[in-house]
């Protein structure tokens, strides 16, 4: 399907699309079934991504990735999400990819030598630390109750954060801390860069959870303890979190929907091999009507969610902060990967649920994505009051009705 991307988008795809063919499923299929690959493995794919010029597209040259338009990139990320190895080999993988946007957009130039380049580089990893255990902030972040109070030079942080991605990993800790709790949390809140190895800051535990191992990432739960850090690491505004949030959060679910666009047609292309491959009941299960057209419709959902994907982008790239385009095209691509996904599982059979194929992780991977950057319900409201925006203008449409 062409979508008649820019030429730069187009030849950054192809390019893209060459590296996980011929370089990334190769190493990943030696890792089906067990733990993530080595750090040796992963430094050797980011070397062959740069040879490539597939890494770190999003990023401005300065600071090295290759400056390219947010428009352009996103085809690279579909790319990348046909493996589990490739946003993390291309540098386009979460979070880090939404902590580099954050820098990049609000972040000092201090911050950003400091903090930026390194995570570009992959010499450092990053976290953000916003949600938290009940009653904490969730899926109704008003509920934030970590605080960071300003002592002197200092802020001084208490709280407790989960479900924190890569944590574990981290270098630096994005974390979303009250720093007014006069005003309304989303005029009271701040982006504090916490490192990780500052005093007062407990890594509790990686929560075991629904997930592949392949990616290593892993969601952590930590403990604000009086944690000290300096003012001058509050990153952007003052009080202005909730705000940097959204601008990270937009593009971010979009570069989401976009991996697991990938994910979603890499299974399809499993299962259509294999349906090609196996015969049953006198002919290959690719013959079968019925499963033919279920295939049928999981490629039109998938048109669909690029298609929006892409709109939601041109929005974004106006200097429009498009929140109703971003939730639908979240919320519609979480739910069309996820039933691509498990049609691949069922059309494979008992190869499907091996993991001896990919199918299993991607599985595993994708049931998360309706939760993760905001759960379903979460954006269905956003859609729903938008919707319902203006609804008594049209009140003359009922005039034929009879009253009494």
């Amino acid at each position: 399907m062409r979508y008649h991307d820019s030429p730069e988008a187009t030849e950054l795809a192809e390019r893209a699309s060459e590296f996980v063919d011929e370089v990334v499923i190769p190493e990943e299929r030696g890792l089906l079934g067990g733990g993530p690959p080595d750090v040796d493995v992963i430094a050797d794919l980011r070397e062959e991504a740069k040879d490539r010029s597939v890494y770190c597209p999003q990023i401005d040259e300065e600071y090295g990735g290759m400056g390219l338009d947010f428009r352009d990139v996103l085809p690279l990320f579909e790319e990348a999400g046909r493996s589990l190895l490739g946003p993390t080999a291309m540098r386009v993988d979460a979070p880090d990819e939404g902590n580099m946007h954050t820098l990049e957009l609000v972040g000092t130039e201090e911050q950003k030598q400091e903090y930026l380049a390194p995570l570009v580089s992959g010499d450092i990893r990053s976290a953000f630390a916003m949600t938290e255990p009940r009653d904490g902030g969730g899926s109704d972040p008003k509920m934030l109750s970590t605080t960071a109070e300003v002592d002197g030079d200092e802020y001084v942080i208490d709280g407790h954060k989960w479900w924190t991605t890569q944590g574990r990993h981290a270098d630096v800790l994005l974390t979303m801390a009250i720093t007014d709790p006069e005003a309304h949390p989303y005029n009271g809140a701040s982006i504090i860069l916490v490192p990780t190895d500052a005093d007062g800051l407990e890594f509790v535990r990686d929560i075991p959870h629904l997930g592949p191992d392949m990616d290593g990432h892993g969601h952590s739960e930590f403990v604000f303890d009086s944690v000290r850090v300096p003012r001058e690491n509050r990153l952007g505004e003052e009080h202005a979190g909730f705000t940097i949030a959204q601008q990270r959060l937009g593009p971010a679910r979009l570069t989401h929907c976009m991996r697991f666009s990938g994910m979603a047609s890499r299974a399809l292309d499993v299962a259509k091999a294999y349906m090609s491959d196996r015969n049953a009941f006198g002919t290959s299960l690719s013959n079968k009507q019925s499963l033919r057209y279920e295939i049928a419709d999981a490629e039109t959902e998938l048109h669909g969610a690029r298609t929006m994907v892409r709109h939601a982008a041109a929005e974004i790239t106006r200097g429009e902060e498009a929140r109703v385009p971003v939730s639908m095209s979240k919320i519609f691509t979480a739910n069309v990967a996820q039933n691509a996904i498990d049609l691949a599982i069922q059309c494979c059979g008992g190869a499907g649920m091996s993991r001896d194929l990919p199918l299993a992780d991607f599985y595993e991977a994708v049931r998360a994505f309706r939760l993760v950057d905001g759960a379903d319900e979460v954006h269905k409201r956003v859609i729903a009051r938008d919707s319902f925006d203006g609804a008594v203008e049209h009140l003359d449409e009922l005039e034929n009705l009879p009253t009494f």
